[in-house]
């Protein structure tokens, strides 16, 4: 078992930023994909960023790629999400999610992808 927090969360200006920060704990000499979900109320959730076992590579969602940089820190078991010019459309819950993973390179976009889950964090962008 894995466990997942997230922090970082709060209420912001359009334009500003935020870093998420996600730690793990629990089971966690496996090796796992990472990555940022969020949900807007009324919407489903829907993928933001991963990041692959080693942090090789990387994956966005169109509608935050340029502003959000998702990155991790192994020996810190901590993943990352750093969101630059923020958007009220960025309003959300935001989780992340570890899907062990069995290769160096594969990063996973699809929430039924993830394994384990973090309780959210609320982002809120005031126009």
């Amino acid at each position: 078992q894995v466990q997942l927090e997230e922090s970082g969360g709060g209420l912001v200006q359009a334009g500003s930023s935020l870093s998420l920060s996600c730690g793990a704990s629990g089971h966690t000499s496996s090796n796992y994909a990472m990555g940022w979900f969020r949900q807007a109320p009324g919407k489903e959730r829907e993928f933001v960023a991963a990041v692959s076992w080693t942090g090789l590579n990387t994956y966005y969602s169109y509608s935050v790629k340029g502003r959000f940089t998702i990155s991790r820190d192994t020996a810190k078991n901590t993943v990352y999400l750093q969101m630059n010019n923020l958007k009220p459309e960025d309003t959300a819950v935001y989780y992340c999610a570890a899907k062990r993973a069995t290769n160096v390179v594969l990063i996973y976009y699809r929430s039924y992808d993830y394994d384990y889950w973090g309780q959210g964090t609320q982002v809120t962008v005031s126009s």
